[in-house]
Parts: C-alpha cells; sequence; structure tokens
C-alpha cells in the first residue's frame, strides 16, 4: 500500500509537472495555506525558497488585482459562486509579471456546512494573455482604419436569414436603428432602380468560393438623396451554412471628383468649351465615321483680341472670352461641338455639312462675335474674327490636315481684310499654312526624337565687360529638316503654337539643356535661360515638370531664368502671374521679354515681381538715329531700376547703339553685334574651361 501511495503521488507531481499547473490547499481554520512545488516554480522559485506564510499568494499578487481575486474567493465562500475563478497576476522571481488562471473551490465542511478546506489550481496563462493583448492592438488598428476610411461592415448569415450592419453602414444608408440586425430584404428596397439587377447579380456570391468580388452601385436613401456607394464581398464557411461578409463605403465625394477632373481634363477652363486634346479626339471620331460626313471644320480666330486686351486688361479679356464663346455656340446646331484651341483661336465641327449651310454658320458666328457682350470695360472697343472652313469628305483624311487646311483658310480671311471667312482650297493655301504647316509640325515631333532638334544659345553680355563675368546665355532651338536645310525658329515656332505643340516642344528644351549641361551650371560656369509659351504658361504641370527635371539633374535654381513675353501672358494673366509666384519660391530668375510692345507692359511690371525686363529689340536698332526711340528706353531703364529690375537690351547691332546703351546705365545687352547665336555645347565647353582655369590660378 505504501508503494501504491507513493506511485500515486509521484504521479499526481508528474501531472501537475507537465501541465504547468500550480496547486494551493488552503484551512480556513488554522490559515495555513499550501503550495505545491509547480506553483513555486511557476514563479521561478525553487521548493522551499519562499516563505511559508498563509497570505503569500496575496503579498505575490499585482496591487490592481488582490480586491478583484479576494472578491472571487469571498463570493464562493459566501455560497454566491459554485467555484472560484479569476484572472491575476504574480510577481516572478526575476521581477515580471505571471498571469495565472485561478480555479478552486470548498473541498471541506465542518457538522455545521460551514466551509473549512478550499483547494484550487493556478495555470500559467501569460502567453494567452500576450495573445489577446497583440490581438486587441490588430483589433484596434482595424477599427481606427475602418474609421479613417468610412467603410461600414455587414454581413447575411445563410442558414437563418439574418442579416447585420454595423453602425458605420447604417449611418451611410440613413438607416436610424439600436441594433445590427436588420431584415433581410431591407437592403434590396435602398438599391437605385437602374443598378438593382446588377448589384443584386453582384452579391451573389456563390458558396465555397474564396473570391472577393467588387462593385459600385447608386442607392435612395429615404429622403430621395441618391448616394454612390461601393461594396466588397465573399463566402465566409462560419454557421451552419456560411455566411455572406462585406464591406460599403460611400464613393459619392469621390464619384464627383472623378467627374470634375474628367471634365477638367477635356474642357478649357476659362470658356466651358472642350479644350485642344478632347476636340483632336473628337474630330478623329467623326472623320472615321462615314455617316457624318461631308464634315465641316471652322477655325475661329478673334481680332483686336490684342487691343481689347492692352485697353481694358485682362480681366475684360477673359469676361470676352467667355462672351464670344457662349455666341458662338449659340449658333451651332446641337450635333455640332466647339473648342477653344488656345488664347483667342476656337475651332467647331459640324458633322453632315455642305457648303451653304456652312456658310450661314460663318456669317452667324461673325455676328455672334461683333455683337458679344464684353463688359462695362470694353464698351468703347468690339471684336471681330476671321473664319477658315474645311470640309472633310474622305475619311482618310487626318486630324492635322484638316485643321491645317481650315487654319489656312482662316488666314486667308485675315489676308483678304478680316471680319470674314474663307473656305478652304488649294489656290488659297498660304507657303507657311495649310498642308505644309502641318507637314512642318509632324516633323517636328520627329525632331525631338531623331536628333534633329538642336540647342543653340545667344549669350547675354554685361555691358562693357566680357561675357565671363555674367555667362548667361539664352536658350534657342534650331530646327533641321530632312533635307539638311535649317528651318529658322519663324518658321517651326508659329507652327508648333498652332498645332499645340509649343509646350511639349518647351519641354524639351528645358529637359535637354539640363540633362547636358547641368554640371556646368552646379560648378557655376553658365546659367541658362528659357523662353516659355503661352500654352507652357498655362500648363498647370509645368512646376511638377521642372521641379523633376531638377533633381534629376541636379542643375541649381539660381541658375536657371524663365523669359515670359507679353504675349504670352495677355491670355494668361493669372498663370503667368502664379507661374512667376512660384518661380520666386524656388529662387529661379524671372524675365519679363518684349518689354515695351505692348500696352500692359507697365501693368505686367506692377503685378509680377520678376528678376529682369528686356526691352523689346524694336525700340533698340534705330535708337541711334531715333529721338523717341531713346526716351523710351532711359524711361523703361529708370522705372526698372526704380523697382530694382536688371535691364537687358536686345537686339543690339550697331556700335552706337552700344555706346547709346551704356550711356544710359542700361546694365545688359543681347543681340549680333556681342554674340550670335551657336551651338549650346560650345558656349559651355568655352565657358567650362574658363572655369577651370580660374580655378588653377586661385589655387
Amino acid at each position: 500500500m505504501a508503494d501504491d501511495k507513493a506511485r500515486n503521488e509521484e504521479f499526481w507531481a508528474l501531472a501537475l509537472e507537465r501541465a504547468h499547473l500550480g496547486v494551493w490547499d488552503w484551512d480556513i481554520k488554522s490559515g495555513a495555506c499550501y503550495y505545491s512545488p509547480t506553483w513555486s516554480k511557476m514563479l521561478g522559485y525553487d521548493e522551499g525558497e519562499l516563505a511559508d506564510v498563509a497570505d503569500l499568494w496575496l503579498q505575490l499578487t499585482h496591487p490592481d488585482d488582490r480586491e478583484r481575486a479576494k472578491a472571487s474567493g469571498d463570493r464562493h465562500i459566501d455560497g454566491l459562486t459554485s467555484s472560484i475563478e479569476t484572472e491575476l497576476r504574480l510577481k516572478h522571481k526575476d521581477g515580471h509579471w505571471v498571469w495565472v488562471l485561478d480555479r478552486g473551490g470548498i473541498v471541506e465542511r465542518d457538522a455545521d456546512d460551514r466551509p473549512v478546506r478550499l483547494m484550487g489550481v493556478q495555470t500559467d496563462i501569460t502567453r494567452q494573455k500576450e495573445a489577446e493583448t497583440a490581438l486587441e492592438q490588430v483589433n484596434i488598428r482595424f477599427r481606427l482604419a475602418l474609421a479613417a476610411s468610412g467603410t461600414g461592415i455587414w454581413h447575411h448569415d445563410i442558414g437563418t436569414h439574418k442579416s447585420y450592419w454595423d453602425a458605420r453602414s447604417r449611418e451611410i444608408f440613413g438607416l436610424v436603428a439600436d441594433t445590427d440586425e436588420v431584415t433581410a430584404d431591407l437592403w434590396h428596397t435602398y438599391l437605385h432602380p437602374d443598378d438593382k439587377d446588377a448589384t443584386e447579380r453582384a452579391h451573389q456570391v456563390p458558396i465555397g468560393s474564396d473570391a472577393v468580388v467588387a462593385s459600385q452601385y447608386r442607392i435612395v436613401k429615404r429622403d430621395g438623396e441618391i448616394r454612390h456607394v461601393e461594396s466588397l464581398v465573399r463566402f465566409i464557411a462560419a454557421g451552419a451554412a456560411g455566411q455572406i461578409l462585406g464591406t460599403v463605403r460611400d464613393i459619392t465625394e469621390d464619384k464627383k471628383r472623378a467627374q470634375e477632373l474628367a471634365y477638367a481634363a477635356n474642357h478649357d477652363a476659362l470658356t466651358g468649351l472642350l479644350n485642344r486634346a478632347a476636340f483632336d479626339r473628337l474630330l478623329a471620331d467623326h472623320i472615321g465615321t462615314a455617316r457624318r460626313l461631308p464634315l465641316a471644320v471652322f477655325y475661329v480666330d478673334l481680332d483686336y483680341f490684342k487691343a481689347l486686351n492692352d485697353y481694358a486688361g485682362h480681366a475684360a479679356g477673359d469676361l470676352a472670352l467667355k462672351g464670344v464663346a457662349g455666341g458662338i455656340v449659340g449658333c451651332l446646331p446641337p450635333t455640332a461641338h466647339a473648342a477653344r484651341l488656345g488664347g483667342d483661336e476656337f475651332a467647331l465641327l459640324v458633322p453632315n455639312c455642305h457648303q451653304s449651310r456652312a456658310e450661314r454658320l460663318a456669317a452667324a458666328i461673325l455676328a455672334a462675335v461683333r455683337d458679344a457682350d464684353l463688359g462695362a470695360a470694353a464698351t468703347s472697343r468690339r471684336l471681330a474674327a476671321s473664319v477658315g472652313i474645311a470640309f472633310v469628305a474622305d475619311h482618310n483624311t487626318t486630324v492635322a490636315d484638316a485643321l491645317a487646311c481650315a487654319d489656312d483658310a482662316c488666314y486667308a480671311a485675315k489676308a483678304a481684310g478680316r471680319n470674314r471667312f474663307a473656305v478652304f482650297s488649294p489656290e488659297t493655301a498660304s507657303g507657311s499654312g495649310g498642308l505644309n504647316a502641318a507637314r512642318l509640325a509632324a516633323d517636328l515631333v520627329d525632331a525631338m526624337e531623331d536628333g534633329r532638334l538642336k540647342l543653340f544659345g545667344q549669350q547675354i553680355h554685361l555691358l562693357g565687360k566680357p561675357w565671363q563675368e555674367s555667362r548667361h546665355v539664352e536658350v534657342l532651338a534650331r530646327l533641321i529638316g530632312r533635307n539638311g536645310r535649317m528651318i529658322p525658329p519663324g518658321e517651326f515656332i508659329p507652327v508648333a503654337e498652332r498645332f499645340g505643340l509649343a509646350s511639349r516642344l518647351d519641354r524639351w528644351i528645358i529637359r535637354t539643356a539640363l540633362s547636358l549641361h547641368g554640371s556646368a551650371m552646379r560648378s557655376g560656369a553658365i546659367s541658362l535661360g528659357f523662353n516659355l509659351s503661352a500654352q507652357t504658361l498655362s500648363d498647370p504641370q509645368l512646376w511638377d515638370f521642372v521641379d523633376a527635371a531638377i533633381e534629376a539633374t541636379g542643375a541649381p535654381h539660381s541658375g536657371i531664368g524663365f523669359e515670359i513675353t507679353e504675349t504670352a501672358a495677355v491670355t494668361n494673366f493669372d498663370a503667368a502671374e502664379q507661374f512667376v509666384r512660384k518661380a520666386r519660391e524656388r529662387r529661379c530668375r524671372v524675365s519679363l521679354d518684349d518689354f515695351g510692345a505692348g500696352m500692359s507692359s507697365f501693368e505686367y511690371l506692377r503685378r509680377f515681381p520678376v528678376d529682369a525686363i528686356k526691352i523689346d529689340g524694336s525700340f533698340i536698332e534705330n535708337i541711334a538715329q531715333n529721338s523717341f526711340d531713346r526716351e523710351i528706353v532711359a524711361a523703361i531703364s529708370g522705372i526698372a531700376r526704380s523697382l530694382g529690375c536688371s535691364v537687358v537690351a536686345e537686339k543690339i547691332e550697331q556700335q552706337a547703339a552700344l555706346e547709346i546703351l551704356e550711356g544710359m546705365g542700361v546694365a545688359y545687352g543681347q543681340g549680333f553685334l556681342l554674340h550670335r547665336p551657336e551651338p549650346l555645347e560650345a558656349i559651355v565647353s568655352r565657358a567650362t574651361v574658363h572655369v577651370v582655369l580660374q580655378k588653377r590660378r586661385r589655387a
């Protein structure tokens, strides 16, 4: 029997050790409490190492858990609970806390049925508690992510045919309810009639599938408001038959923004007409659709618009453009489309239109332009237009050819005296317009890729000093034709503007120059100035492009200058003002080019905090012979200096002009007398050598 008892005790000791259980045995009458060796070991102590005191467990219990642990025992002793069960922390020998699950109960009572002995076990649940804490952190992050995204969660139990929506789901649908459970068919009653069938099909997820199905649809709230929502749905194996689990998110504002962006991408911000890119796509589609031919293409160019801007200001100019756009649209049949190509140029397309009808429309457009409401500021100035018409009867005609023909006819109308229309014919085609212009535009695009577009430069001199003391160059472009002939800028620059390529050309020049000569700019050998077209100036992504090019090449902001002409600014005043501000923030230089050529020049100088002004060459080339020009240049120079702007005189071609300008105190000059344009690479090479030699001399 003794052997059996010993084996039994050994068995239970081993079982307790393997199960990581600590046993306690409390004699209520004596107050003595026994703790098993496995209990001590659980807390890092050897057998007998802990003091033999009745309230040992209470001394080791975390202060925050003591009252709760005592209360659990007291309730059981008082007969309020069938057993003791509580979670508490005990202090380990090395100082950290061990989470334990304490379970026990009364095992002996006296003759009066009063409890006299309690026993229990404590299990180490530290890992479980750590896992619970980690899971709770995940749940907190999940709930936070849901709250931030505005996403609701719902599920439908297939077996019980019950549905449950969380608070966010109910909020999205505008449902007022205190509980998550909703009737199974409630969701269907919210679906927009036009989306109902497709949406219900999308939510019929195959049982057993693990695919996630995404859908977007509209709901109609009880107050009649229509909202766009997005759902993700999948099947999960839960419950008797499984569940459909889904999310719902209100995407109404996203839809509105997408529509606004799509509209902005296809429409001119000022007039609301189509922009150039959208018109080109639409024209290509119409040309390719036989039932819409013959197609009439109109090119409308406003006459005297620059004078209106000079007289009344850019705000009046914007108002005039809106009025003209409205008048033109009012003349067109429902099947026609109108676009603003940029500045004061418009294009129209009218399907199934023969010449007699097109001429009637052109006459109505001319009248609409003449009668357009230009606002109170422009009551004494009227506008007119030149209209060119081309007809497309062949679906193989390209967009470029169609527009080129209409544009060429527009030039013919201008040449005939303006305020009239002309119909394209081979006899009216001008040497630099029409199909030749379209082909030149296409060749310019090819030249950017095949190396026939070359960078040239013209030095800007500090008058009376060697160029090496300023080292600034205006970057120019030269186009080499397929026959090897150099095509002057006066031919291909207007074509680039006419066919919407000016911004692409400017970007090519900036990117290529910075890529090739960024290192020379970093060394201080040279600084570069770039001319910006009206199209480039209106590009909202221009500074994103420039910043990316600077970052990629390492060219310093201070080594870059931009030149804005009055022509570019006249119909892009707000864009020009914003561009100058951003350039200033980046410490790039800004020059106002062709200054003095228009009546608005001084207004621009007042509004634009530029670094320099470049006096238009028309005032410089005859300055030695013309006293009026000398007075103008002297006045401009004095005003510029008082504003802290540098002055650059363009088109210096005579020694006498140079001497007069130096006498006036004009600081900088540019022209054939000082330097003829040459390949930019050669200028940079000389400048770099000069800087290297200077450094060697200092060393």
